[in-house]
């Protein structure tokens, strides 16, 4: 039996199955095999919230409109979760109990009597204080389960004509930000506004880290570095034009959870 047909046995087993859905390549993988195996018995759940963007937010409505999957947003206040805009290390725990809680009572009055979410098997050797709401909440991890891995999921994303096959990884815009520092809604915005400007340049994978409210470190890769040094006045200036006084280049490149390194930041966290 092959990680695919797991995926569908264990899909089917359910009987239903809401998906937490963020738009990115696992859930939406999840997302359109779930749609697959149970058809009107699935369905899209998608919490909008401060660490959201717009773009995301659009994409996946787009996903499941074209799809014909049942859709649901419900809006979530985080600014309320004790230990969000504080910040401190165990944040993302506090954060994804909230996003999840609130989902999975969507779920419910929805008539579906589970939620799944797009956690793959290279999450396991990361380092993802979230996960353990995944597991108090009682919310399944079929891709995970299934033994499927990123690489995986794209390889088979592309076989099915998913838009998403080639997508960057998403990562919540609070893990810009690293932990200490106050998380305020300017701050995200910031960082919303700058990561959005240099896509409109063409760099596809990227992330803006916010220090101290006023400098904004761009982590890109290899074509990113070059987009970035051929348009350097341009990418300044649109950077300040998102409320950073000061803008730099970060020469290691982008490495997913860079503000984990040392301990003194923040790992980044699927939505």
């Amino acid at each position: 039996m092959t990680k695919l047909d797991s995926l569908k046995e264990a899909l089917a087993k359910m009987g239903n199955t809401a998906v937490a859905f963020s738009g990115g390549v696992d859930s939406s993988f999840l997302l359109n095999a779930a749609h697959d195996v149970l058809g009107k018995r699935a369905c899209a759940v998608t919490a909008r919230s401060c660490v959201s963007t717009q773009r995301e937010l659009s994409e996946a409505d787009s996903f499941c409109r074209d799809r014909g999957i049942t859709h649901f947003t419900v809006n979530v206040d985080l600014w309320k979760v004790n230990g969000f805009a504080s910040n401190p290390p165990d944040r993302c725990y506090h954060c994804k109990m909230r996003l999840l809680s609130v989902l999975k009572e969507t779920a419910v009055e929805k008539g579906f009597s589970h939620l799944s979410e797009g956690s793959n098997k290279d999450d396991d050797g990361d380092v993802r204080p979230g996960f353990a709401a995944v597991c108090e909440l009682g919310v399944f991890s079929p891709l995970r389960d299934a033994g499927l891995t990123k690489a995986e999921i794209r390889v088979l994303s592309e076989e099915m004509g998913l838009p998403t096959w080639d997508k960057p990884a998403l990562a919540c815009l609070a893990s810009r930000v690293p932990y200490g520092e106050t998380i305020t809604e300017s701050k995200l915005r910031m960082v919303e506004q700058a990561e959005e400007s240099l896509r409109a340049l063409g760099i596809r994978q990227l992330r803006v880290r916010c220090h101290h409210g006023d400098v904004g470190r761009i982590e890109t890769n290899g074509e990113g570095f070059a987009i970035t040094a051929a348009n350097r006045e341009e990418v300044h200036q649109r950077l300040k034009e998102a409320g950073f006084r000061y803008v730099s280049l970060d020469l290691q490149g982008y490495r997913m959870g860079s503000l984990n390194e040392e301990g003194s930041a923040c790992v980044e966290s699927k939505q």
